[in-house]
């Protein structure tokens, strides 16, 4: 039925509470049907308080499998968000695991195919105008990680050309510098990012590659209207993964609903 309630958890893979309250506040500013909760989910104090590399994610994962299969917690709920933006092995586990019971996405993954659907179409000699995508992320790590992560979603080998997606760029920071550091350093840092991935042109969408990063959206902007001009600026997009995870997951659940063998 059309009015029938959603419940989606949001989980944080990390044990940072000050990133999950960031995530919440996040979620507040989307304007869901009334039929649709979320809740979140904070990792145990075993998980890394900040997930920076492959061991981060490796670790975190076992900890909140352990953790979720232990608790009983994804029974009640129609959809789960994976809240790491990485390639991020609790997708893949948990989608398996409950193919028949759950919807399930991460937030790197809702970010990929809300970008490309913001964007115009795009061919390999195209000369649509800011027809591209990028992410703006955190430590040196993640720019192969992700890179690499972006061509595998999207079926390509690595090293291939995707002609929508200009790549990621690093500020230094760790995702829990972004509760820890100054606010002036964490813009500089931002924007100093942001200025690499947009070059001199053609970048119409900015992914936020952080969860840590929510709420720094108008950095962003305000470094896009600095380099492109005030019209080719303030166009661009800047997409939140937690907020497109949590719309994603709300279509997934009623496409599932809808679609699914009666």
């Amino acid at each position: 039925m059309p009015g029938r309630a959603i419940s989606i958890l949001v989980v944080n893979p990390n044990s940072s509470h000050a990133m999950t309250q960031s995530m919440e506040e996040a979620v507040k500013t989307i304007p869901l049907d009334e039929s649709v909760k979320v809740y979140t989910y904070t990792a145990p104090p075993q998980s890394p308080a900040s997930i920076n590399d492959a061991e981060g994610i490796q670790l975190s994962t076992d900890v909140v499998l352990k953790d979720l299969a232990r608790s009983g917690e994804l029974d009640k709920y129609d959809g789960v968000l994976v809240a790491c933006y990485s390639v991020h092995p609790l997708v893949d586990h948990l989608a398996k695991k409950y193919k028949n019971k759950l919807a399930v996405t991460g937030i790197f993954e809702a970010s990929i195919l809300t970008s490309t659907s913001v964007l115009p179409l795009a061919t390999l000699g195209s000369s649509s105008s800011q027809s591209q995508w990028g992410i703006v992320t955190t430590g040196a790590f993640w720019e192969e990680h992700l890179g690499t992560g972006v061509l595998e979603f999207l079926g390509q080998k690595t090293g291939s050309e995707n002609v929508k997606f200009r790549g990621v760029a690093s500020t230094g920071l760790s995702a829990g510098d972004f509760h820890r550091v100054s606010a002036e350093e964490v813009k500089v840092k931002l924007q100093e990012a942001t200025r690499r991935l947009l070059g001199d042109g053609g970048v119409g969408c900015v992914v936020m590659g952080c969860a840590g990063m929510v709420g720094l959206e108008e950095i962003i902007r305000t470094t896009a209207i600095s380099q492109y001009g005030a019209e080719s600026g303030s166009s661009i997009f800047v997409v939140d993964g937690v907020k497109a995870g949590v719309l994603q997951l709300e279509q997934m659940v009623k496409s599932r609903r809808l679609f699914a063998m009666k």
